[in-house]
């Protein structure tokens, strides 16, 4: 969803009124989430979705007592933890065996029968999507739990990561006493475009890549921080009911019954008589799995009465009613043309497989990565090797390996060009790092890629500046760095002379130049093109530095100190503002009007903790966490997960830990919760 303005409201209104306000936004909420994660049919924008979820954001925090756990708003409420809680699944979550041919399936089907005797039965056949699996526990309603799936028998509490994806429901669409409490299991997953996506401002952001959507979304539940997590394109197809208030009876109706509690269930799930049908239903995905804008690598069939599945019952990890029918590997050969040496924006140097066309997965590969230059060297691949093509994911094509008995006579292993391709500047390659660097920081393939990434989508959002217009204006000398964008407006008449330009284009980038000053100041910060900053990091860090100044007299310290910032990023930050080259643009930036401080209700808002960094630590007598943090913002604090030396007060409750014993030994200031009311104002 898109950001929107946060909306103001009257200053006065009666307990009873905004109770209702509220209950009455977070209906309307949950109910387009189902419409839009479930259905497919949204019936409001984006931008209209957006202002009722910060008008209840707005009323939540001005009444802190109105909040609840299932309130949509609490998608990315939770804080940040170190380690995950381990959880006990009720019933194990067993991993399903897998059948590669019509033959083995067809002695799956034996075995069934055999136990079966003379019943009847059906399959249900779903696809077997390429993701993660999680337990979801239901309470009253309300999601009270989320959990991996683990080893099968034991997984982590990761509730709160999973809480920020809007597809799984916070709070059941049911009044119905019998299904209020139960367990729901499925699988997290991405899409292939959000991965592409996401990949891509990585790659934008210096981060090491994903190898695959399902590695990806792993990867991400696995994150301690939800506010990163609830960044990331995570989707939720549900795929098994257990209730053990009503008696359950077929598999397939329990898919419907999902639909009806507001679960996003796959719809191309099929009943199919017997093992025929499956075989039919696989052959069928099989061909049809390039359509799906997700990944799967089989289908699963399952005995469809719950009845008959006890019957069957388990064996050793997996059960005997149901198997994976798995999908052949994906693969190709071509031969390698050449390798091409890209820069990127802060001067690495990537090597990619210029290959003869084939066709694999769906699309026509010409080109692949080769990741770098170690790479290549460990799997001796040389230019005019027939190689071995496949798609990680089935998404990002790369070479996996070369048929050396195949190899033509002559070639020899690759050695990489001491000068940049595109300058011809010097390469160098730092002790412990796997890629080489254009040492000039002008190269113009460097300075086409930082302005290429200050008006990406996800940082300035500067409409019309696509890669072709970037390199045009470049090599005529309009523009040297990012900043020299907001000149342009010097050289309208200029612009007018250019190739394709006309009176409306050079309007319309204008006008799109001078609108991105109003972006906010966590997508200006991922808009500098910070070596490992991306779009989620930038959030975060905003988070804590409110401006570009505070920012840059942090210390090394300071940022190791916030969650999810390690050492490299930290590094990475503080060599940055180092940099002449990189204060005088940001100088320049600042005197063009860009935004270069966060503007909120809570920078805006004076009171006893102005300015103040407060850490809590302990359980408080009266407060819960979300209640003392509430009231530390409303009188302009900040609250930080981490003791250092820039904390101005500790909160301390019972069982304290060892941020106590930090705040003792630094001299920081130690407060109970009646002191902490007292400083407030409060009464006691």
């Amino acid at each position: 969803m898109r950001n929107s303005p946060l909306v103001k409201f009257p200053p006065r209104q009666s307990d009873q009124s905004v109770a209702g306000r509220i209950e009455k936004l977070r209906k309307e909420i949950r109910d387009h989430d189902y419409r839009y994660h479930v259905l497919a049919e949204p019936t409001i924008t984006d931008a209209e979705y957006d202002k009722l979820m910060r008008e209840l954001i707005e009323l939540e925090s001005a009444h802190p007592k109105l909040l609840t756990p299932d309130s949509p708003s609490q998608r990315v409420g939770g804080e940040p933890t170190k380690e995950f809680p381990t959880v006990t699944h009720r019933i194990p979550m067993l991993s399903l065996s897998n059948v590669y041919s019509e033959e083995e399936v067809l002695d799956f089907d034996k075995r069934v029968k055999t136990l079966l005797g003379t019943q009847p039965y059906r399959y249900v056949c779903e696809l077997k999507f390429d993701g993660l699996a999680v337990s979801l526990k239901y309470e009253d309603g309300i999601l009270t739990r989320g959990a991996t799936r683990g080893d099968g028998i034991q997984g982590d509490d990761v509730t709160n990561n999973l809480k920020t994806i809007r597809s799984i429901p916070l709070r059941l669409r049911t009044k119905e006493k019998s299904l209020m409490s139960l367990e729901v299991r499925g699988e997290v997953f991405m899409k292939k475009k959000d991965f592409e996506k996401m990949n891509q401002e990585r790659e934008r952001s210096e981060e090491k890549l994903f190898a695959n959507p399902r590695n990806a979304a792993a990867g991400t539940l696995k994150l301690q921080n939800p506010k990163i997590v609830s960044e990331r394109p995570l989707n939720f197809f549900a795929y098994w009911l257990g209730c053990e208030t009503i008696e359950l009876k077929s598999h397939y109706e329990n898919l419907s019954t999902l639909r009806g509690l507001g679960f996003p269930v796959n719809e191309h799930s099929r009943s199919c008589k017997d093992v025929r049908e499956v075989i039919q239903y696989w052959k069928e995905w099989e061909d049809r799995r390039e359509d799906l804008p997700y990944d799967i690598d089989g289908i699963v069939a399952k005995v469809d009465s719950i009845r008959q599945q006890e019957i069957l019952g388990n064996i050793a990890k997996s059960p005997r009613w149901a198997t994976a029918f798995k999908f052949s590997a994906r693969q190709a050969e071509t031969k390698l043309k050449n390798i091409i040496l890209q820069v990127g924006r802060t001067g690495t140097i990537t090597p990619v497989a210029d290959l003869e066309p084939v066709f694999l997965s769906g699309t026509t590969v010409s080109r692949a990565t080769l990741h770098n230059v170690d790479y290549i060297k460990g799997l001796d691949i040389r230019i005019g090797d027939i190689v071995i093509l496949e798609k990680g994911g089935d998404v990002i094509p790369k070479v996996s390996g070369v048929l050396i008995s195949k190899r033509p006579k002559g070639t020899t292993p690759y050695v990489i060009s001491a000068r940049c391709p595109d300058c011809g500047s010097r390469l160098f390659r730092p002790d412990g790092e796997a890629n080489y660097y254009c040492e000039n920081y002008e190269c113009p393939a460097q300075t086409k890629g930082r302005i290429e990434h200050f008006a990406y989508r996800g940082g300035m959002d500067i409409e019309g500046l696509a890669e072709m217009v970037i390199n045009q204006l470049v090599e005529k000398g309009f523009i040297k760095n990012y900043a020299d964008l907001y000149s342009l407006h010097k050289r309208k008449d200029e612009l007018l002379k250019l190739e394709r330009w006309g009176e409306k284009s050079v309007q319309n980038l204008l006008h799109a130049i001078e609108k991105s000053k109003e972006q906010p100041f966590h997508r200006v910060l991922y808009a500098l093109g910070i070596r490992h900053v991306g779009a989620g990091v930038a959030q975060l860090i905003a988070e804590h530095y409110h401006s570009i100044d505070e920012l840059m007299n942090a210390s090394f310290e300071d940022l190791g100190s916030i969650y999810e910032i390690g050492p490299k990023i930290a590094e990475s930050i503080v060599r940055f503002f180092k940099d002449r080259r990189n204060i005088d643009i940001i100088n320049r930036l600042r005197k063009e009007g860009v935004r270069l401080e966060a503007i909120s209700k809570e920078l805006t808002r004076k009171g006893a903790l102005t300015g103040k960094t407060v850490v809590l630590t302990g359980t408080l007598p009266s407060l819960t966490r979300e209640e003392a943090k509430a009231l530390i913002e409303e009188q302009g604090g900040k609250v930080s997960s981490v003791v250092s030396a820039k904390t101005d007060y500790i909160i301390v409750g019972e069982e304290p830990g060892s941020k106590y014993d930090k705040a003792r030994a630094l001299g920081i200031r130690i407060l109970d919760e009646e002191e902490f009311k007292k400083l407030l104002g409060a009464k006691a």
